[in-house]
């Protein structure tokens, strides 16, 4: 299932704030709905998985018919985290356990595979607002295809994967994801 930090750092008693969820399952829960909406809203639908064995947590889908397929799909790992630092000028670095990442890379994978990592503000509190006339979130989710990562040397124990800022995880850039998938006419896939 979509992780938090815990890629990035141990737990610690930030984790069980208030009795509640711990603060790694809220970050888990979070993304996936995040996930959901924008999937939703852009006509998409969303497969869960019953395991994470092989480094995917959702798959999304569209029942579109493109030039080359109908019923374009990829799937997509989910990470969140709270942590700013990881957020430059151009791109997130996100520090991946190799583990999945050599699943996320793996170059016969029938269907292709991306990485969105969820950023949220560190306070819980301003995660969400809720009103009568909008719901506001001031979290985002930068993805990239996993086969623009590079490939493993087996020497690391994490590999930092680079996702560009311009990649924003929206209804717009979700639908042009699934239009090169289902056109195949070459790019990321």
């Amino acid at each position: 299932m979509a992780s938090g930090d815990d890629d990035a750092r141990p737990s610690d008693d930030r984790d069980l704030v208030d009795g509640q969820l711990p603060m790694t399952a809220r970050q888990e829960h979070f993304s996936l709905a995040f996930t959901r909406m924008v999937a939703y809203v852009a006509g998409c639908a969303v497969k869960t998985h019953e395991t994470d064995y092989e480094g995917v947590d959702i798959t999304i889908t569209s029942s579109a018919d493109y030039k080359r397929f109908w019923g374009a799909e990829f799937d997509l790992q989910l990470k969140c985290t709270t942590q700013q630092q990881y957020l430059t000028e151009t791109h997130m670095a996100w520090p991946m356990k190799t583990k999945p990442y050599r699943k996320l890379i793996r170059p016969r994978r029938y269907t292709p595979a991306y990485l969105g990592v969820l950023l949220l503000p560190e306070d819980a509190d301003q995660w969400l607002s809720v009103d009568e006339d909008r719901l506001i979130t001031e979290s985002r989710m930068y993805w990239q295809a996993a086969s623009e990562f590079e490939a493993d040397n087996g020497t690391q124990l994490t590999k930092t994967v680079h996702l560009p800022r311009t990649n924003l995880f929206d209804c717009a850039q979700l639908l042009a994801i699934m239009k090169t998938i289902g056109d195949d006419e070459g790019g990321y896939r």
